[in-house]
């Protein structure tokens, strides 16, 4: 709002900035409370499985390695990510707040696309280490320092907030003289930039760059280093050795699959064809929310070092890979 207290567009000789924009949700949809109720579970069960990971890694001693590392750093991204997501969607649909102020629409929007970056890049660290630990076994501990992987993360989190903030940065050069309603359950980025005035090519090719960098390159990387492993497991004549590598790389594929295939089909519909607000929103929530919710159940908590049993209490093997 301007200082008087009104909604009215902010407006000087180049561009018109809204005081606020309103956020759309489902359209025609009947009962939709109970989806924002639904993610609120999700969110807790998030909150709850990865805080739990990250204090187990944090206390035990034998999980100080740089394979835990980044299995610490994709946590704590889920949990921030989650957080950064759910609770504003459940305060906006919930309790029927859909108006948000246009400087907090663009911190919301940072904030969404930053850990979902960096999530994406520290997927493509741990397909990294699986490579070098079945490709290179003998020198894995050479390569894969704690050091190595400290400087690796940091890279990825300096570039994501480089990226990103370039990103959100040019759309305040914008002009909206039109529509302020934002065809999505969150301030995305596209659904933003599409309702400005005047000329937006140079956010369309940003955006185009973060679908690159986000969801083309890391997959792109990480399904070399499994030709890689492939190759390598070719090699190998025992059926036994070659089932007992594959065993280490099936859940981080799982973790892939689940992250990458729903955001790339929702991402590259929206900008080579149309997709329906309705079907974005469900693609969205459950590309920003499921796999935060499953990683540390899929990938984390069914490895050899951390292990449930059934009416046990956790059982914490002494010497990890």
């Amino acid at each position: 709002m301007n200082k008087s207290g009104s909604t009215e567009p902010v407006l000087n000789a180049t561009f018109v900035r809204p005081a606020s924009f309103y956020l759309n949700g489902f359209s025609n949809i009947p009962y939709t409370k109970y989806y924002y109720v639904f993610l609120c579970f999700i969110y807790i069960t998030t909150v709850v499985g990865n805080g739990f990971l990250m204090s187990v890694i944090y206390l035990v001693k034998t999980l100080h390695t740089p394979k835990y590392m980044i299995v610490f750093s994709l946590a704590l991204t889920d949990l921030c990510g989650s957080t950064a997501l759910i609770p504003k969607v459940l305060d906006t649909f919930l309790f029927d707040r859909r108006y948000i102020v246009y400087e907090a629409c663009l911190s919301y929007m940072f904030f969404v696309w930053f850990f979902a970056f960096v999530q994406s890049w520290t997927l493509v660290t741990m397909s990294y280490d699986r490579f070098i630990a079945i490709c290179l076994p003998l020198r894995y501990h050479n390569i894969v320092t704690k050091t190595a992987i400290a400087t690796i993360l940091l890279v990825v989190w300096v570039f994501s907030l480089s990226l990103l903030t370039a990103a959100v940065g040019l759309l305040d050069r914008l002009s909206f003289c039109g529509s302020l309603v934002i065809q999505s359950f969150f301030c995305d980025h596209g659904p933003v930039y599409y309702l400005a005035c005047n000329d937006t090519s140079l956010n369309t090719t940003i955006a185009r760059l973060i679908i690159i960098v986000i969801m083309i390159i890391p997959p792109v990387l990480i399904a070399l280093t499994y030709v890689g492993i492939a190759i390598v497991l070719s090699r190998i004549a025992s059926g036994v050795e070659r089932l007992k590598a594959l065993k280490t790389c099936t859940s981080h594929l799982i973790l892939v699959a689940i992250f990458f295939l729903p955001l790339l089909g929702t991402n590259l519909a929206a900008v080579t064809s149309y997709i329906h607000p309705n079907a974005r929103i469900i693609n969205s929530t459950m590309t920003h929310t499921i796999p935060a919710l499953l990683n540390p159940i899929i990938y984390s908590l069914k490895t050899e070092e951390i292990i449930f049993l059934p009416g046990t209490k956790l059982l914490i093997n002494a010497s990890p890979k």
